[in-house]
C-alpha cells in the first residue's frame, strides 16, 4: 500500500491506485468508484506530528497540502469534546487548486435529474468520519486513535454513515486488506442515477437505497421501505440516503424552529457551539436542510476548528460576518466571534423520552467566553408569527409515544410547506391574457406541490417568460423580462403566501430581506438558467417544425452553414442533458442537419462532415 497520495507505478484494476493525468474515463480503473466517492483516507495520531494522513485510496487521487491538512485536523474531535469509543460526524471543506477530475457524462446525467439540494458539490468535499479512541496499553500515548474518512461530493450523509458503520469496525481490526476489498466492491456499484432503487453490496451485506429525483413527490409521512423479495441476503433498507432524524436534532430548539428557518432563509451568519462534532455536524446539516427543496446557497461547515485554512477568513472583524453556518466545539469561538449576530449554544443531548427543556432566547450581551449556558443568543425579531399548533402537535406525539420517524415527518412537512408557500408566488405558473407563456403549465421550473390548489392567477416568475407565439424559427429567441422587486411585491396581494399558509406576519418585510440574501441570488440564477434553456429548447422545436426547403431557397451558403453549426451546438447541449428537448425533436434536428449538409457543395460537405 502506498502512503499519502503520491503516484506510484501503473497498476491493474484489481490493485489500488493507478497514476493518471486527472480524468478517469468511464472504462478506466475506479470510474464507478468515483461516481460515489473521491477517495478514502485514514488519519492516525503520530506522537511527533500529531494528526497525520496515513493512507489515501485510490493512491492516484491528488489532494493538495492544504486539503490534506484540513482533512487531518477535521477528522479528529478537538480536546474539548472528550470523545471515547466510536464517534461519527462529518465536515465540509473547500476544494483547492481547481477541478482535477472532469466529470463524466454520467455525473452530469445524475445531476440533471437530482433535486438541486442534492446535486454534487462542484467546489467542496464532504468528509464522512468514523473516529475510534480506546485505551490501548501497547501504544505509547495509552490510546488507540484513528479515523476512517470517506471523501465525496455527494451530500448522502445517511448512506455514508451506514457504510462506515459496516466498514470501519472491521477495518480497525484487519486494516489494509479489508479496505482494499471494500474499495473494489464500491467500484462495482451502479451509478447513483436519480429515481432508481439500487442494491449496493459491501462486506456480505446489501444496502438498498433510493436515489432521490426531482420528479419525486414530497412525502407527507415517514418514508416507506422498498420491497426486497428474491434478494439473497435480505438487504439493509435505508429509508433515505440523506435525511437525518430532524426531530431528534431539533429537540432542544423546537420552540425556535421557525426563527431558525428565517435565519437560514435570509442567509444570516450563525455559530453553532455543541458538545461534540457529532452533535455539531448533525445540527448544522439539519438547519441547512430546513429550506428544501430550495438549494442552500450559503457556505456551511458542519464541523470547524481553529486549524482550518479558512479560520482567518471567517473570524476577521474588518468586514461584516460572512453568510455561513459554522459548527464548532471549542468555546474559544465564543470570544473570537463575539461580533457575530447569532449564536446557538447546545448542551449535552438528552435521552429519548420527554421533551427536553427548550433553550431560551438570550441577548448577545449575556454571552460569556467560558461556561456559556445553552441558549439562542440573538437580537433577531421574526417576521412571521410563531406556529404554536406545531409545537402542540409534537408535544402530543411525545405523550402518545409516537415514533421519532413520525415526529420527524410532521416537522419536515411543516418546514416543506412553509418554504413552498414562500416560493410559490415567485414561480408557480398561471394564466395570462394575450397568449400562452413559453414553458407555462408544463414547465419544470418548480415541482408539483401537494398543497391547497391555487387559483389560476399569474405568478411572478412565470410572467417573465415571453409569449410562446413570439418564438419564431428564423429569429433570435426573445429575451426574458427582468425581475422587478416592486412589481412582484404588488402581485402578492392577489397571489401571495396567504393562499397556502395560515401564518400571519410581515411577509412583505421577509421578501424584501430575502431579496438581499445569497439564497435569492442563487435561486434566481438557477431559475433564469432553466427559463433560458426552456426558451432555447422551444426555439429548436420551432426550427424543426418549420419548412426548411422554403427557408433555404433565398439563403447564401454562409447563412446555411451558420444554421448547421448552431443546430449542432444545440444538439450537443441537448444530448448533454442541458436542454429539456424531446427525443423526437432531436431526431428531426439530426435529419435537418443531414438534409442541409447534403444540399451544399462537396467541398463544404467535407469541411462540415470530415471522413
Amino acid at each position: 500500500m502506498d502512503q499519502g497520495s503520491g503516484a506510484g507505478p501503473h497498476r491493474d484494476r484489481g490493485r489500488l491506485g493507478a497514476p493518471s493525468c486527472g480524468a478517469r474515463a468511464p472504462g478506466a480503473p475506479w470510474a464507478r468508484f468515483s461516481a460515489w466517492l473521491e477517495c478514502v483516507c485514514v488519519v492516525t495520531f503520530d506522537l511527533e506530528l500529531g494528526q497525520a494522513l496515513e493512507l489515501v485510496y485510490p493512491s492516484d487521487f491528488r489532494l493538495t497540502d492544504k486539503e490534506k491538512s484540513s482533512i487531518c485536523y477535521l477528522s479528529f474531535p478537538d480536546s474539548h469534546s472528550g470523545c471515547l469509543g466510536d464517534t461519527q460526524f462529518c465536515f465540509r471543506i473547500r476544494q483547492c487548486g481547481g477541478q482535477r477530475r472532469p466529470w463524466h457524462t454520467d455525473d452530469r446525467h445524475c445531476d440533471s435529474g437530482a433535486p438541486v439540494s442534492l446535486q454534487r458539490e462542484p467546489a467542496h468535499y464532504f468528509g464522512y468520519v468514523y473516529f475510534r479512541q480506546v485505551k490501548d496499553s501497547s501504544v505509547k500515548r495509552g490510546y488507540f486513535q484513528k479515523s476512517l474518512v470517506l471523501v465525496s461530493r455527494l451530500p448522502f450523509v445517511r448512506l455514508f454513515q451506514a457504510l462506515l458503520s459496516l466498514v470501519a469496525p472491521e477495518y480497525f481490526d484487519k486494516l489494509a486488506p479489508c479496505l482494499e476489498a471494500v474499495c473494489n466492491e464500491i467500484d462495482q456499484w451502479p451509478a447513483p442515477v436519480p429515481g432508481q432503487t439500487l442494491n449496493l453490496p459491501v462486506m456480505g451485506v446489501v444496502l438498498q437505497v433510493h436515489i432521490p429525483s426531482s420528479a419525486d413527490k414530497p412525502e407527507s409521512g415517514p418514508p416507506k421501505q422498498c420491497s426486497h423479495k428474491n434478494l439473497p441476503p435480505a438487504p439493509v433498507v435505508l429509508t433515505s440516503v440523506h435525511e437525518l432524524d430532524l426531530f431528534r436534532c431539533f429537540r432542544p430548539v423546537l420552540a425556535h424552529v421557525q426563527l431558525l428557518w428565517e435565519l437560514m432563509l435570509l442567509g444570516e451568519p450563525l455559530l453553532v457551539l455543541a458538545p461534540s462534532p457529532a452533535v455539531s455536524s448533525e445540527m448544522v446539516l439539519a438547519l441547512t436542510s430546513c429550506l428544501q427543496p430550495l438549494k442552500f446557497c450559503c457556505d456551511y461547515r458542519p464541523y470547524f476548528t481553529v486549524h482550518d485554512s479558512e479560520f482567518k477568513e471567517f473570524t476577521t472583524r474588518t468586514q461584516a460576518p460572512p453568510s455561513v453556518v459554522l459548527g464548532v466545539t471549542n468555546p474559544f469561538f465564543i470570544k473570537t466571534l463575539q461580533h457575530w449576530p447569532h449564536v446557538l449554544r447546545i448542551g449535552e443531548p438528552k435521552m429519548p423520552g420527554d421533551l427536553p427543556k427548550q433553550i431560551k432566547l438570550k441577548k448577545l450581551s449575556r454571552l460569556k467566553t467560558l461556561d456559556t449556558k445553552p441558549g439562542l443568543y440573538t437580537a433577531y425579531t421574526t417576521y412571521l408569527h410563531r406556529d404554536k399548533a406545531l409545537l402542540r402537535r409534537l408535544l402530543k406525539g411525545l405523550q402518545k409515544k409516537r415514533p421519532s420517524d413520525v415526529q420527524t415527518a410532521v416537522l419536515r412537512q411543516h418546514l416543506l410547506e412553509l418554504t413552498q408557500s414562500f416560493i410559490i408566488p415567485l414561480v408557480r405558473p398561471g394564466r395570462q391574457g394575450g397568449g400562452r407563456r413559453a414553458g407555462g403549465a408544463g414547465s419544470r421550473l418548480w415541482p408539483r406541490l401537494r398543497l391547497t390548489p391555487l387559483p389560476p392567477q399569474e405568478h411572478y416568475m412565470a410572467s417573465l417568460m415571453p409569449l410562446q407565439k413570439s418564438i419564431t424559427p428564423w429569429k433570435t429567441p426573445p429575451q426574458i423580462h427582468p425581475f422587478r422587486q416592486d412589481d412582484f411585491l404588488r402581485s402578492l396581494e392577489r397571489s401571495g403566501p396567504q393562499l397556502t399558509c395560515l401564518l400571519k406576519g410581515d411577509w412583505l418585510g421577509l421578501y424584501r430581506r430575502f431579496f438581499k440574501s445569497p439564497h435569492f441570488d442563487g435561486w434566481y440564477r438557477q431559475r433564469h438558467k432553466e427559463m433560458a434553456q426552456k426558451l432555447e429548447a422551444l426555439h429548436l422545436e420551432a426550427i424543426c417544425e418549420a419548412n426548411l426547403e422554403i427557408w433555404m431557397q433565398d439563403k447564401s451558403e454562409v447563412e446555411i452553414v451558420d444554421l448547421v453549426l448552431k443546430l449542432r451546438e444545440r444538439l450537443v447541449r441537448a444530448q448533454g442533458h442541458q436542454l429539456p428537448v424531446k427525443e423526437a425533436t432531436l431526431k428531426r434536428a439530426r435529419l435537418y442537419i443531414e438534409t442541409v449538409v447534403g444540399s451544399l457543395p462537396k467541398d463544404l460537405q467535407v469541411v462540415l462532415c470530415p471522413p
